[in-house]
């Protein structure tokens, strides 16, 4: 009788869109279901981690399959929910499933084969081969390190592009290349201390006490180790204390346990721990302070909404205490037994939150964002993985891919924000409506919080789709800040500016200071200076690889590219003419704080922007000096306008609303006043009212004048009408095709045919092609076109339309040189 052989289908982390089959050993059928992670060979060498999709009982007709190599773990690691949200992704945004495994799961959970070089066993040179000294160097270090990467071998050689060396010395038969399988999770171990005895041995116990009764240390670390482990305590269950603890505790040396050891009394040995495991903390009742009668009502009404709803927008203004009202909502769910996603736009918003969260809930939270190394997101994804523990995971947009258990709420802050949308790599989501879709999938509510939510959110609660709460005053009677428009044409006509100042803005900033409040000062624009010129002929330093200028960044003497990263030194004098007449123009972050320095020499002002945060404690370090008043004033790009909460800012300066206007998209208009609005909320949010000072050139802007009014509702209408006269969402559904190319030529002529071809079908749904604001990054050429679609559209059946319309065309050379891509709903 022949046993029936079982196959798996499974997700590659590849931008493949569709699964592949192998067949299932014998040996690994009881290891393996839906979810679990297995190492499969894909290529001719190449091993991945994949995970299960799917098991059949037969193969696939058209190609010949291969084993599985490994199965991972003995459990799966992706659920059910997960697996769901996965294909939600997939196909809502039109890309490959391996793209959406790639974003979801820890680099440490996804281990991948590697190319190393080695040398060929018993290779002999033939007499009159010539080697160049660099392959004379390859082969000198693989007879030293026997199979090493080429970056390893560039790297002991101190060269770059060692490639086409290797290659010639693959052709010439010297060296071969392996494949082997790298894990990059490393988990972290500590060492343990563990009694020989069990509890309740009195008679074991005893005797290692009389073995310890001639040293006094001995005897202090046998008491100290009874204290940590709970050994007397009703209910403990641990015999084991972590090394260092027991020898803090006890102040002694790694000597007296080793004798102890030898003595029979412990066990010291190596373990490896989850970095987040639970130490039991808070578990008590959770306290929380009492809310304010508007809060309280608004608490009500929300639970009230929730019976019939399951998504509800709080829109409450800037100071108004929602994160109050989460926090009662939170501790409502965890007392059902469930867990809570708590999602926020910016890294240095769970910073603070952080604080305050786990002043109210202790050991029950968690923070999860990609500033974490691999190691420490990997174990918190197996930390949930292995628990139906009530819990809230706070986090930005990646921890909407967590494996929840018991997921009850799902909580999105500033809901509006244009952070939560991924642009680049694909899957490109917006984690605000993907954790709609998650909580919809685990049978949870979605709370959306802001006090600007986005025009398509903000509809759907007039329209009843969603439930709505506003709350309309600010915590303890504190009023909105003033806010006045500083028409910086008049400034500069009457000479009243101080540098990139205006007089109202440095007056008001005095003024600050020396009551002992604070400042905020925003730009949205990092660097030194934007503009680089030489004054005598006009020449520009541009991007090698991008359409774009480089900009000036003082500190380091580097013009660099903020799209590719390229960098270059700032020459001293002009390439084009050889006069040393370069001159930097405009303000980024770097500049406006060295300038307000100067104005201010008695202020203690900090920075904060993607240059002073590139690490995770950087943002924690800034934000607790601003909230000590460490920090006087703080001068930032859009970072400082997202949910932060500091009770001495008075003033609120906008050094150029200009860089927010005037964009050419159909957002501009939204993106500009939410942020304005958003960065003068950080004014006045405790006692007396603080003033926000808007410096522009455009005092004119309508959009100026909804932020100086705090008038929320009236740009709503305005922009409403504007997006139905133009057919632009929340009317319809936006997606953007992308081609990119090494050539410009083959890019144009790509979109224009795709371009051509989707109109046959769509007609005036389609616009463009035209080139983007920037048409080269990373030395590739960009094209675009918008499709205008329906929203009741089925984005499966556009997905398998778009999928049909690339395939008629694949054999164009254009077409088939050029990367095409789809961001839907751009942000």
């Amino acid at each position: 009788m022949t046993l029936s052989m079982i196959y798996a289908e499974v997700i590659l982390p590849l931008p493949i869109y569709s699964t592949f089959t192998y067949s299932v050993p014998t040996e690994m059928e009881s290891l393996l279901s839906v979810g679990s992670r297995v190492l499969v060979q894909f290529g001719r060498k190449k091993f991945y981690t994949a995970v299960v999709a799917a098991v059949r009982p037969y193969p696939p007709a058209d190609y010949e399959v291969k084993p599985i190599t490994a199965v991972l773990d003995p459990t799966p690691i992706v659920r059910f929910p997960q697996m769901k949200l996965w294909e939600w992704v997939a196909e809502y945004y039109l890309c490959a499933p391996g793209e959406v495994m790639k974003a979801a799961l820890p680099a440490g959970l996804k281990p991948e084969s590697e190319t190393v070089i080695s040398l060929v066993p018993d290779f002999e040179a033939p007499e009159g081969m010539k080697l160049t000294e660099r392959m004379e160097g390859v082969i000198t270090q693989l007879q030293i390190g026997k199979k090493l990467r080429i970056s390893d071998l560039e790297s002991a050689l101190g060269i770059s592009n060692l490639t086409p060396t290797v290659s010639a010395m693959m052709e010439l038969g010297i060296i071969e290349l392996h494949e082997r399988v790298q894990e990059r999770y490393r988990p972290k171990k500590v060492t343990i201390v563990e009694a020989t005895f069990e509890r309740g041995d009195n008679d074991a116990l005893h005797k290692a006490m009389d073995a310890v009764s001639r040293s006094v240390k001995q005897q202090n670390a046998l008491l100290a180790f009874l204290d940590l482990s709970g050994w007397m305590t009703r209910g403990a269950d641990t015999r084991t204390v972590e090394k260092e603890t027991l020898l803090k505790k006890a102040d002694i040396s790694s000597a007296i346990l080793k004798s102890m050891a030898d003595k029979g009394i412990f066990n010291i040995v190596r373990k490896s721990i989850n970095r987040f495991t639970s130490t039991g903390a808070a578990h008590g009742e959770i306290i929380l302070p009492p809310l304010s009668p508007a809060q309280s009502e608004a608490e009500k009404s929300l639970i009230d909404i929730f019976k019939t709803k399951d998504v509800v927008l709080l829109r409450g203004v800037t100071g108004s205490g929602k994160t109050e009202i989460y926090s009662h909502l939170m501790r409502r769910v965890l007392e059902q037994g469930k867990q809570v996603l708590f999602l926020v736009p910016e890294i240095s918003l769970t910073t603070q939150l952080t604080d305050r969260l786990r002043r109210m809930f202790g050991d029950r939270l968690l923070v999860y964002h990609s500033k974490f190394s691999d190691n420490e997101r990997t174990d918190i994804y197996r930390r949930l993985l292995s628990t139906n523990e009530p819990l809230i995971i706070l986090g930005a947009r990646s921890a909407v891919f967590l494996p929840f258990a018991q997921l009850g709420l799902v909580i999105v802050d500033e809901e509006h924000e244009s952070s939560y949308k991924q642009y680049d790599p694909a899957p490109r989501y917006n984690a605000r409506d993907t954790a709609t879709v998650l909580a919809s999938m685990h049978g949870a509510k979605t709370l959306l919080g802001s006090a600007t939510p986005s025009i398509e959110t903000y509809y759907k609660a007039q329209e009843g789709k969603y439930g709505l709460v506003e709350l309309t005053e600010r915590f303890s009677g504190a009023r909105l800040p003033n806010v006045e428009i500083v028409d910086m044409r008049e400034q500069r006509k009457q000479k009243l500016n101080s540098g990139i100042l205006s007089k109202n803005l440095k007056l008001a900033t005095d003024k600050t200071l020396a009551s002992g409040n604070q400042a905020i000062m925003f730009q949205n624009r990092r660097g030194f200076a934007p503009i680089v010129v030489c004054q005598v002929c006009g020449w520009t330093p541009k991007c090698r690889n991008c359409d774009v200028s480089l900009v000036y960044h003082k500190n380091t003497q580097m013009l660099r590219c903020h799209y590719c990263g390229y960098a270059e030194m700032l020459p001293k004098v002009c390439p084009a003419c050889e006069e040393n007449r370069i001159g930097v123009f405009g303000y980024g972050t770097e500049r406006i704080a060295e300038d307000i320095q100067d104005r201010f020499p008695q202020a203690r002002v900090a920075r904060m922007d993607l240059d002073t945060t590139r690490n995770k404690d950087a943002y924690q370090e800034i934000i607790e000096k601003f909230a000590r008043k460490d920090t006087d004033i703080l001068v930032g790009t859009q970072m400082v306008s997202k949910g932060l909460d500091f009770e001495h800012v008075k003033t609120v300066g906008i050094i150029s609303a200009d860089t927010l206007l005037n964009f050419p998209d159909f957002r501009s208009n939204e993106r500009a006043f939410n942020m304005m609005e958003q960065v003068a909320g950080r004014a006045g949010r405790k006692g007396e009212a603080g003033t926000v000072f808007i410096q522009t050139s455009q005092a004119e802007n309508p959009v100026l004048d909804y932020v100086r009014r705090h008038d929320y509702t009236g740009f709503y209408e305005a922009e409403l009408e504007s997006r139905r006269r133009l057919g632009y969402p929340p009317f319809t559904r936006v997606i953007n095709v992308y081609l990119r190319n090494k050539d410009s030529r083959m890019c144009d002529d790509a979109a224009r045919l795709l371009a051509n071809t989707l109109r046959q079908s769509l007609g005036n749904r389609i616009l463009g092609p035209e080139k983007p604001f920037v048409a080269r990054v990373s030395n590739q050429f960009i094209q675009s076109i918008m499709i205008k679609i329906e929203t009741g559209a089925s984005m499966s059946k556009i997905k398998e339309f778009l999928r049909r319309i690339y395939e008629s065309l694949a054999d164009n050379p254009a077409i088939k040189t050029s990367t095409i891509y789809y961001d839907v709903d751009p942000a």
